[in-house]
């Protein structure tokens, strides 16, 4: 019986151009071994609107008055601009000529891959993921989180693409299949205005949209005293008068509360029945997350800042999160994701990923129970332009994106957006 792979161009992979993978038909062979690891930055131009949507949210530093931002108040209407944009995309090779393509990527965990995992993976068998990933995480004393998870991350998301065009079928299909033929997603507002005015009217277009949930930004925190916390009530309350009942709200407050600050503000916010309050903690303040949801009908939310299984489990058995926001760009990548949703399924607790990227996230979701993994976060703003340089994007349709039928992940670049290219070497 003779299967279908699909081959990138190998003479265009020598150039750093990223061409269209052909189909071809291969008899089963030896194993599929790493030859290289490649750093491709591509750069480009697009069109955007400047000087709106620029809203800060509230951080961890703005306790402090020199690094708290003035109120924000959007201008009238913004200019029409061209701008330079770049991205990262990693790029695994093997010596049956087989390739996997994965980003964008962070340029952090780009400087882990090639200062320490791409002479690390040289020789092993791409399509022995378990292996790889085991052994990737072994290799160094700092692996357990941060940069050097995320260099994994990026290792894993391309060969997780090099095995899907391998067997010739989208990654949700390794994993076991779909769920659903589409994947809901939830519009993350970052970068839109908070102020009463401007939030309700956004928000109800993004309802006209399809989006049936929403997450909104608090701007304000601890250091803005009394009045801060009422305008963070206020915007609970703004949104759910002008949208009803039938549409979800969540609110993200990026680690810059504290115990005290977000018990007061979920008080005053339970009447508006968020879907959750997400990250109002630095990760490792678990013991506040455990008490916030204790004093709260609201359900808590965190794990973008989570770094695999070991961290999400220790929050899961101490009763502190329902919703675990793993993202697969930094927590390992898709094969820990996948994990991550097991445990999480113990602890009847949802994933929903961290929205930092949408290909990875949106494959494990596709193939997991939708009472496990329900949606993905839509940055609406980042995703103008984040997957810029792609011929094949995820695409919004009434709120949902459609499955992918490509192989692999399905990333091809658009080599009429790409300016220029440069093979990035660190160290």
């Amino acid at each position: 019986m003779r299967r279908r792979t699909f081959l990138g161009s190998v003479a265009g992979a020598a150039a750093g151009v990223f061409t269209a993978p052909a189909l071809v038909a291969a008899a089963p062979g030896p194993p599929q071994k790493i030859t290289d690891v490649e750093l491709w930055r591509v750069e480009g131009r697009r069109q955007t609107v400047t000087g709106i949507n620029r809203q800060h949210q509230v951080n961890p530093l703005h306790v402090y008055d020199e690094h708290r931002p003035a109120p924000y108040h959007e201008p009238a209407d913004g200019k029409p601009a061209t701008v330079s944009t770049s991205a990262i995309y990693i790029k695994v090779k093997t010596d049956g000529g087989l390739e996997g393509l994965y980003g964008p990527i962070d340029r952090e965990a780009a400087a882990v891959v090639d200062g320490q995992l791409k002479s690390f993976v040289r020789g092993k068998n791409a399509l022995a993921g378990e292996a790889l990933w085991d052994q990737m995480h072994r290799s160094n004393r700092h692996s357990r989180r941060g940069h050097f998870m995320m260099g994994i991350s990026a290792v894993d998301n391309a060969v997780w693409d090099l095995r899907g065009r391998f067997f010739g079928v989208p990654v949700y299909r390794l994993l076991g299949g779909p769920t659903r033929p589409a994947v809901e997603a939830y519009g993350s507002t970052l970068g839109y205005s908070v102020e009463p005015d401007k939030a309700r009217a956004r928000a109800l277009e993004f309802q006209r949209q399809g989006f049936r949930s929403q997450k909104w930004f608090m701007a304000y925190g601890p250091g803005d005293g009394a009045a801060g916390l009422l305008k963070n009530v206020e915007l609970a309350r703004t949104l759910r008068e002008a949208l009803g009942d039938e549409v979800e709200l969540m609110f993200d407050a990026y680690m810059g509360w504290n115990l005290d600050y977000a018990i007061a503000w979920a008080k005053q916010a339970e009447r508006y029945r968020p879907r959750w309050i997400e990250e109002a903690f630095h990760a490792d303040k678990i013991d506040s997350f455990v008490r916030l949801r204790q004093s709260t009908s609201i359900p808590v939310a965190t794990g973008e800042h989570l770094y695999g299984r070991w961290e999400v489990h220790d929050y899961l058995k101490a009763g502190a999160i329902s919703v675990v926001q793993a993202d697969p760009e930094w927590c390992g990548g898709v094969s820990e994701l996948v994990r991550i949703c097991a445990l999480a399924s113990l602890f009847d607790a949802q994933v929903i990923p961290h929205g930092h990227a949408l290909h990875a996230a949106l494959h494990v979701v596709a193939s997991q129970s939708p009472m496990t993994c329900p949606l993905v976060e839509y940055l609406i703003l980042k995703m103008e332009s984040w997957h810029h340089f792609e011929k094949y994007p995820p695409r919004l349709d009434k709120g949902r994106i459609a499955l992918p039928e490509r192989p692999g992940f399905g990333i091809e670049l658009d080599e009429a957006k790409v300016e220029k290219r440069t093979q990035l070497r660190f160290g």
